[in-house]
């Protein structure tokens, strides 16, 4: 599959003879390029790219300019390969008279800026002649998955960070044998702005605590308030967790009756995290505190290193007085606590519930 991909971006590239006027140049400095993003509108919905200027400083500046004059306005993803690539930018895509030529148009104004980023899910990439290094230019192509046959002859010069949902569906078009997609897929807009802060990064204590965060299961909702005065850290990296919907879909994979119910393992999660999501998993210091394990509180879950929790955690169902100061509790469960305990309640073989019990949605709320 990926050897066809290949080919299909290349027989794209290849067709346009080459410019004489030289590799264009970033119009803007470096310190205008950081901290960019672009905001992808097409008719399936909207991603988002964060640009990579230190690695590529000319593609981006390239990009930034073209969006910003409106270049990409009205042109097509021309090329989809469903879970694998999707293709776009070639200006000639805003004529559907010229549906000969999709696919060959923009070419031969960027100069390579070889790095070593790697091809994987929702990498940005000019398209270009593999045999010309100064063919880059307008048409860029999305990852899907991973396409580690392309490293080394792309320059990745952004990557997905929202949306990756979109640029799925965006390859699951229904398209010809070449790929094109039967209904047109637009592009009605790219727009650059500053990358947002990250939820929750600067936020103080006292800030923490005024958020709780709404637990939607298949049995019921349950509603945790926050303990950051204790733990902090672990309950700022929870509330992105929850904000990124890492924990969204994953099911309640461990009970113990009058003990615990745990759920948040990601393999137990109906669908694979994308890049963006997966960027924010990451080991946990541990943060114990004067917090008793008694019903309703809950804790991370962690293996033989107390410094080994990333985002399973349990709640307490009955005294769990053995696990005070060896876990970190950070939140306690103020409402649906009949939730709770009706899950607790669910048939089990071993410590596995005999029946899915599932976290639809964990949302983050003012309290």
């Amino acid at each position: 599959m990926r050897a066809g991909i290949l080919v299909l971006l290349l027989s794209a590239a290849a067709a346009p003879a080459a410019s004489a006027q030289p590799p264009v140049q970033s119009p803007y400095s470096a310190e205008e390029m950081r901290g960019k993003q672009a905001v992808v509108e097409t008719t399936l919905g909207q991603f988002v790219i964060q640009l990579l200027p230190d690695v590529a400083p000319n593609h981006v500046g390239f990009f930034m300019k073209q969006a910003r004059d409106g270049a990409y306005a009205k042109t097509l993803f021309h090329y989809v390969l469903k879970n694998a690539v999707i293709q776009g930018g070639d200006p000639n895509t805003k004529d559907p008279a010229k549906a000969a030529d999709y696919g060959q148009g923009g070419f031969h104004q960027l100069a390579r800026e070889e790095n070593d980023q790697k091809h994987t899910s929702g990498a940005v990439s000019t398209v270009r002649d593999l045999s010309m290094p100064a063919s880059g230019g307008a048409q860029f192509f999305v990852c899907v998955t991973d396409q580690p046959d392309f490293d080394g002859k792309y320059d990745v010069f952004g990557r997905v960070v929202e949306g990756m949902e979109v640029v799925q569906a965006i390859s699951a078009a229904e398209a010809s044998a070449a790929g094109l997609p039967k209904a047109r897929v637009e592009i009605t807009n790219i727009t650059i702005r500053d990358t947002p802060p990250e939820p929750f990064v600067n936020d103080t204590p006292a800030d923490l605590a005024g958020y709780k965060a709404v637990i939607e299961t298949t049995m019921g909702h349950i509603e945790l308030e926050m303990l950051p005065k204790v733990a902090p850290e672990t309950v700022r990296q929870f509330l992105r967790l929850a904000q990124a919907k890492i924990f969204d879909g994953i099911k309640v994979h461990r009970i113990v009756p009058n003990f615990v119910i745990q759920t948040g393992a990601l393999n137990f999660r109906a669908t694979p995290l994308t890049g963006a999501q997966r960027r924010l998993v990451h080991p946990l210091k541990p943060e114990f505190n004067d917090t008793t394990h008694v019903p309703g509180v809950v804790s991370m879950a962690h293996g033989d290193d107390p410094a080994s929790a990333t985002t399973s955690f349990f709640i307490c169902t009955g005294q769990c007085r053995g696990l005070d100061g060896k876990f970190t509790a950070f939140a306690r469960v103020i409402s649906g606590m009949d939730v709770v305990r009706t899950i607790a309640t669910v048939s089990v073989e071993g410590e596995t519930p005999r029946q899915d019990i599932v976290m639809k949605q964990v949302r983050v709320e003012k309290r």
